[in-house]
């Protein structure tokens, strides 16, 4: 049996930015959206269309809630969470992903999602119980939002939950049975076209239930090289994240490299994170930082790396950093690494 709980979430947490932007590209897909149309799905968030489809990019998790926010004003139909969430294929999820389909059985990729869910979804977390003759476990959504978004939610998990499941076991879960806490929606849902098995509504709690003897069935495209691969790489990835717990210093740092060197304000990130710049100032102060120190760190390094490109000069470099006047850009790099461009790139590249 598979619970998912929705409780409150810790007053005032920031949560790290550590979504993809791959399933945020699979709503507009499903959306039907052309290149033009996307900012409409992007509104009130720090992206941009060139940043959605930057591999590099990764959201906080509420920018990801106000995506699914954007979506259900874009589109009528009940059904978009899981039309959603049955395109969420094993590849979607990442190194995840390929961990789980390499799995030995059902079991071993519930036990993948447990341990590795963060990295895909920074407010999501998992907790397994066997109870009897099934598998219980307990999803925990640290994020507060309405009831018409987590139905969303609800929903595209469970599809993408049983899109992967029946990858693995070759066959659909004909045995799982799935509670929604949601009211019925009524006769226009068919759950019977997204889901397996038996759906009930207005649950007190969102329950998909599976034997055990499911989870134990072999997956007979497991792969003990992959297998072993892809977990070297969630566990890289978890490493990461745990180094900076819930940082707003990451999460900054996130909004810097999505907009145009140097230009993002104090101001406007403040208002991204719908905080004032005095909180933004006390919370940054808290964890050791501040802003001008964050947007120094990233100039500094992007000016070195691409002062170690021969092919760009000191003033094309001062240019991309979007220094109008090189020589500030000398003076700011002297301030940090001790020494001019030149002598840096002298230094560097013998």
């Amino acid at each position: 049996m598979l619970t998912l709980i929705t409780p409150t979430p810790p007053d005032g947490s920031i949560t790290c930015a550590s979504i993809p932007t791959t399933y945020t590209r699979v709503i507009a897909q499903e959306l039907g959206m052309h290149a033009r149309e996307l900012p409409r799905l992007l509104l009130a968030t720090t992206l941009t269309v060139e940043t959605l489809l930057d591999e590099h990019t990764r959201l906080s998790g509420e920018e990801q809630i106000q995506i699914l926010e954007n979506a259900l004003q874009l589109s009528p139909d009940p059904g978009l969470g899981l039309r959603v969430g049955r395109r969420l294929t094993p590849a979607a999820h990442g190194p995840m992903g390929y961990l789980a389909s390499s799995s030995p059985n059902l079991l071993a990729a519930l036990q993948a999602f447990q341990t590795f869910v963060p990295t895909r979804l920074s407010f999501a977390r998992l907790e397994l119980h066997p109870v009897d003759t099934d598998m219980v476990v307990e999803c925990h959504f640290d994020q507060e939002m309405r009831p018409e978004v987590s139905r969303f939610l609800a929903e595209t998990c469970a599809a993408a939950f049983f899109a992967c499941a029946e990858f693995i076991i070759g066959r659909p879960v004909d045995e799982a049975e799935t509670h929604f806490t949601h009211p019925d929606p009524g006769p226009d849902m068919d759950y019977r076209h997204y889901l397996p098995g038996r759906v009930l509504c207005a649950s007190e709690q969102m329950v998909l239930r599976i034997p055990m003897t499911v989870c134990e069935i072999p997956n007979v495209l497991a792969n003990h090289e992959s297998y072993a691969l892809a977990q070297t790489q969630c566990e890289r990835l978890l490493a990461e994240l745990r180094a900076h717990p819930h940082s707003l210093r990451r999460k900054i740092e996130t909004m810097m490299l999505s907009y145009p060197s140097g230009s993002l304000t104090e101001e406007a990130a403040a208002a991204a994170l719908f905080i004032s710049k005095r909180t933004l100032a006390r919370r940054l102060k808290s964890e050791g930082t501040g802003f001008r120190e964050i947007r120094d760190d990233i100039l500094a390094r992007q000016a070195k790396n691409h002062l170690l490109d021969n092919r760009l000069s000191v003033d094309a470099t001062a240019a991309l950093l979007n220094y109008h006047d090189s020589a500030n850009f000398r003076r700011a790099f002297k301030r940090w690494f001790g020494v001019s461009p030149d002598q840096y790139r002298l230094g560097h590249l013998r």
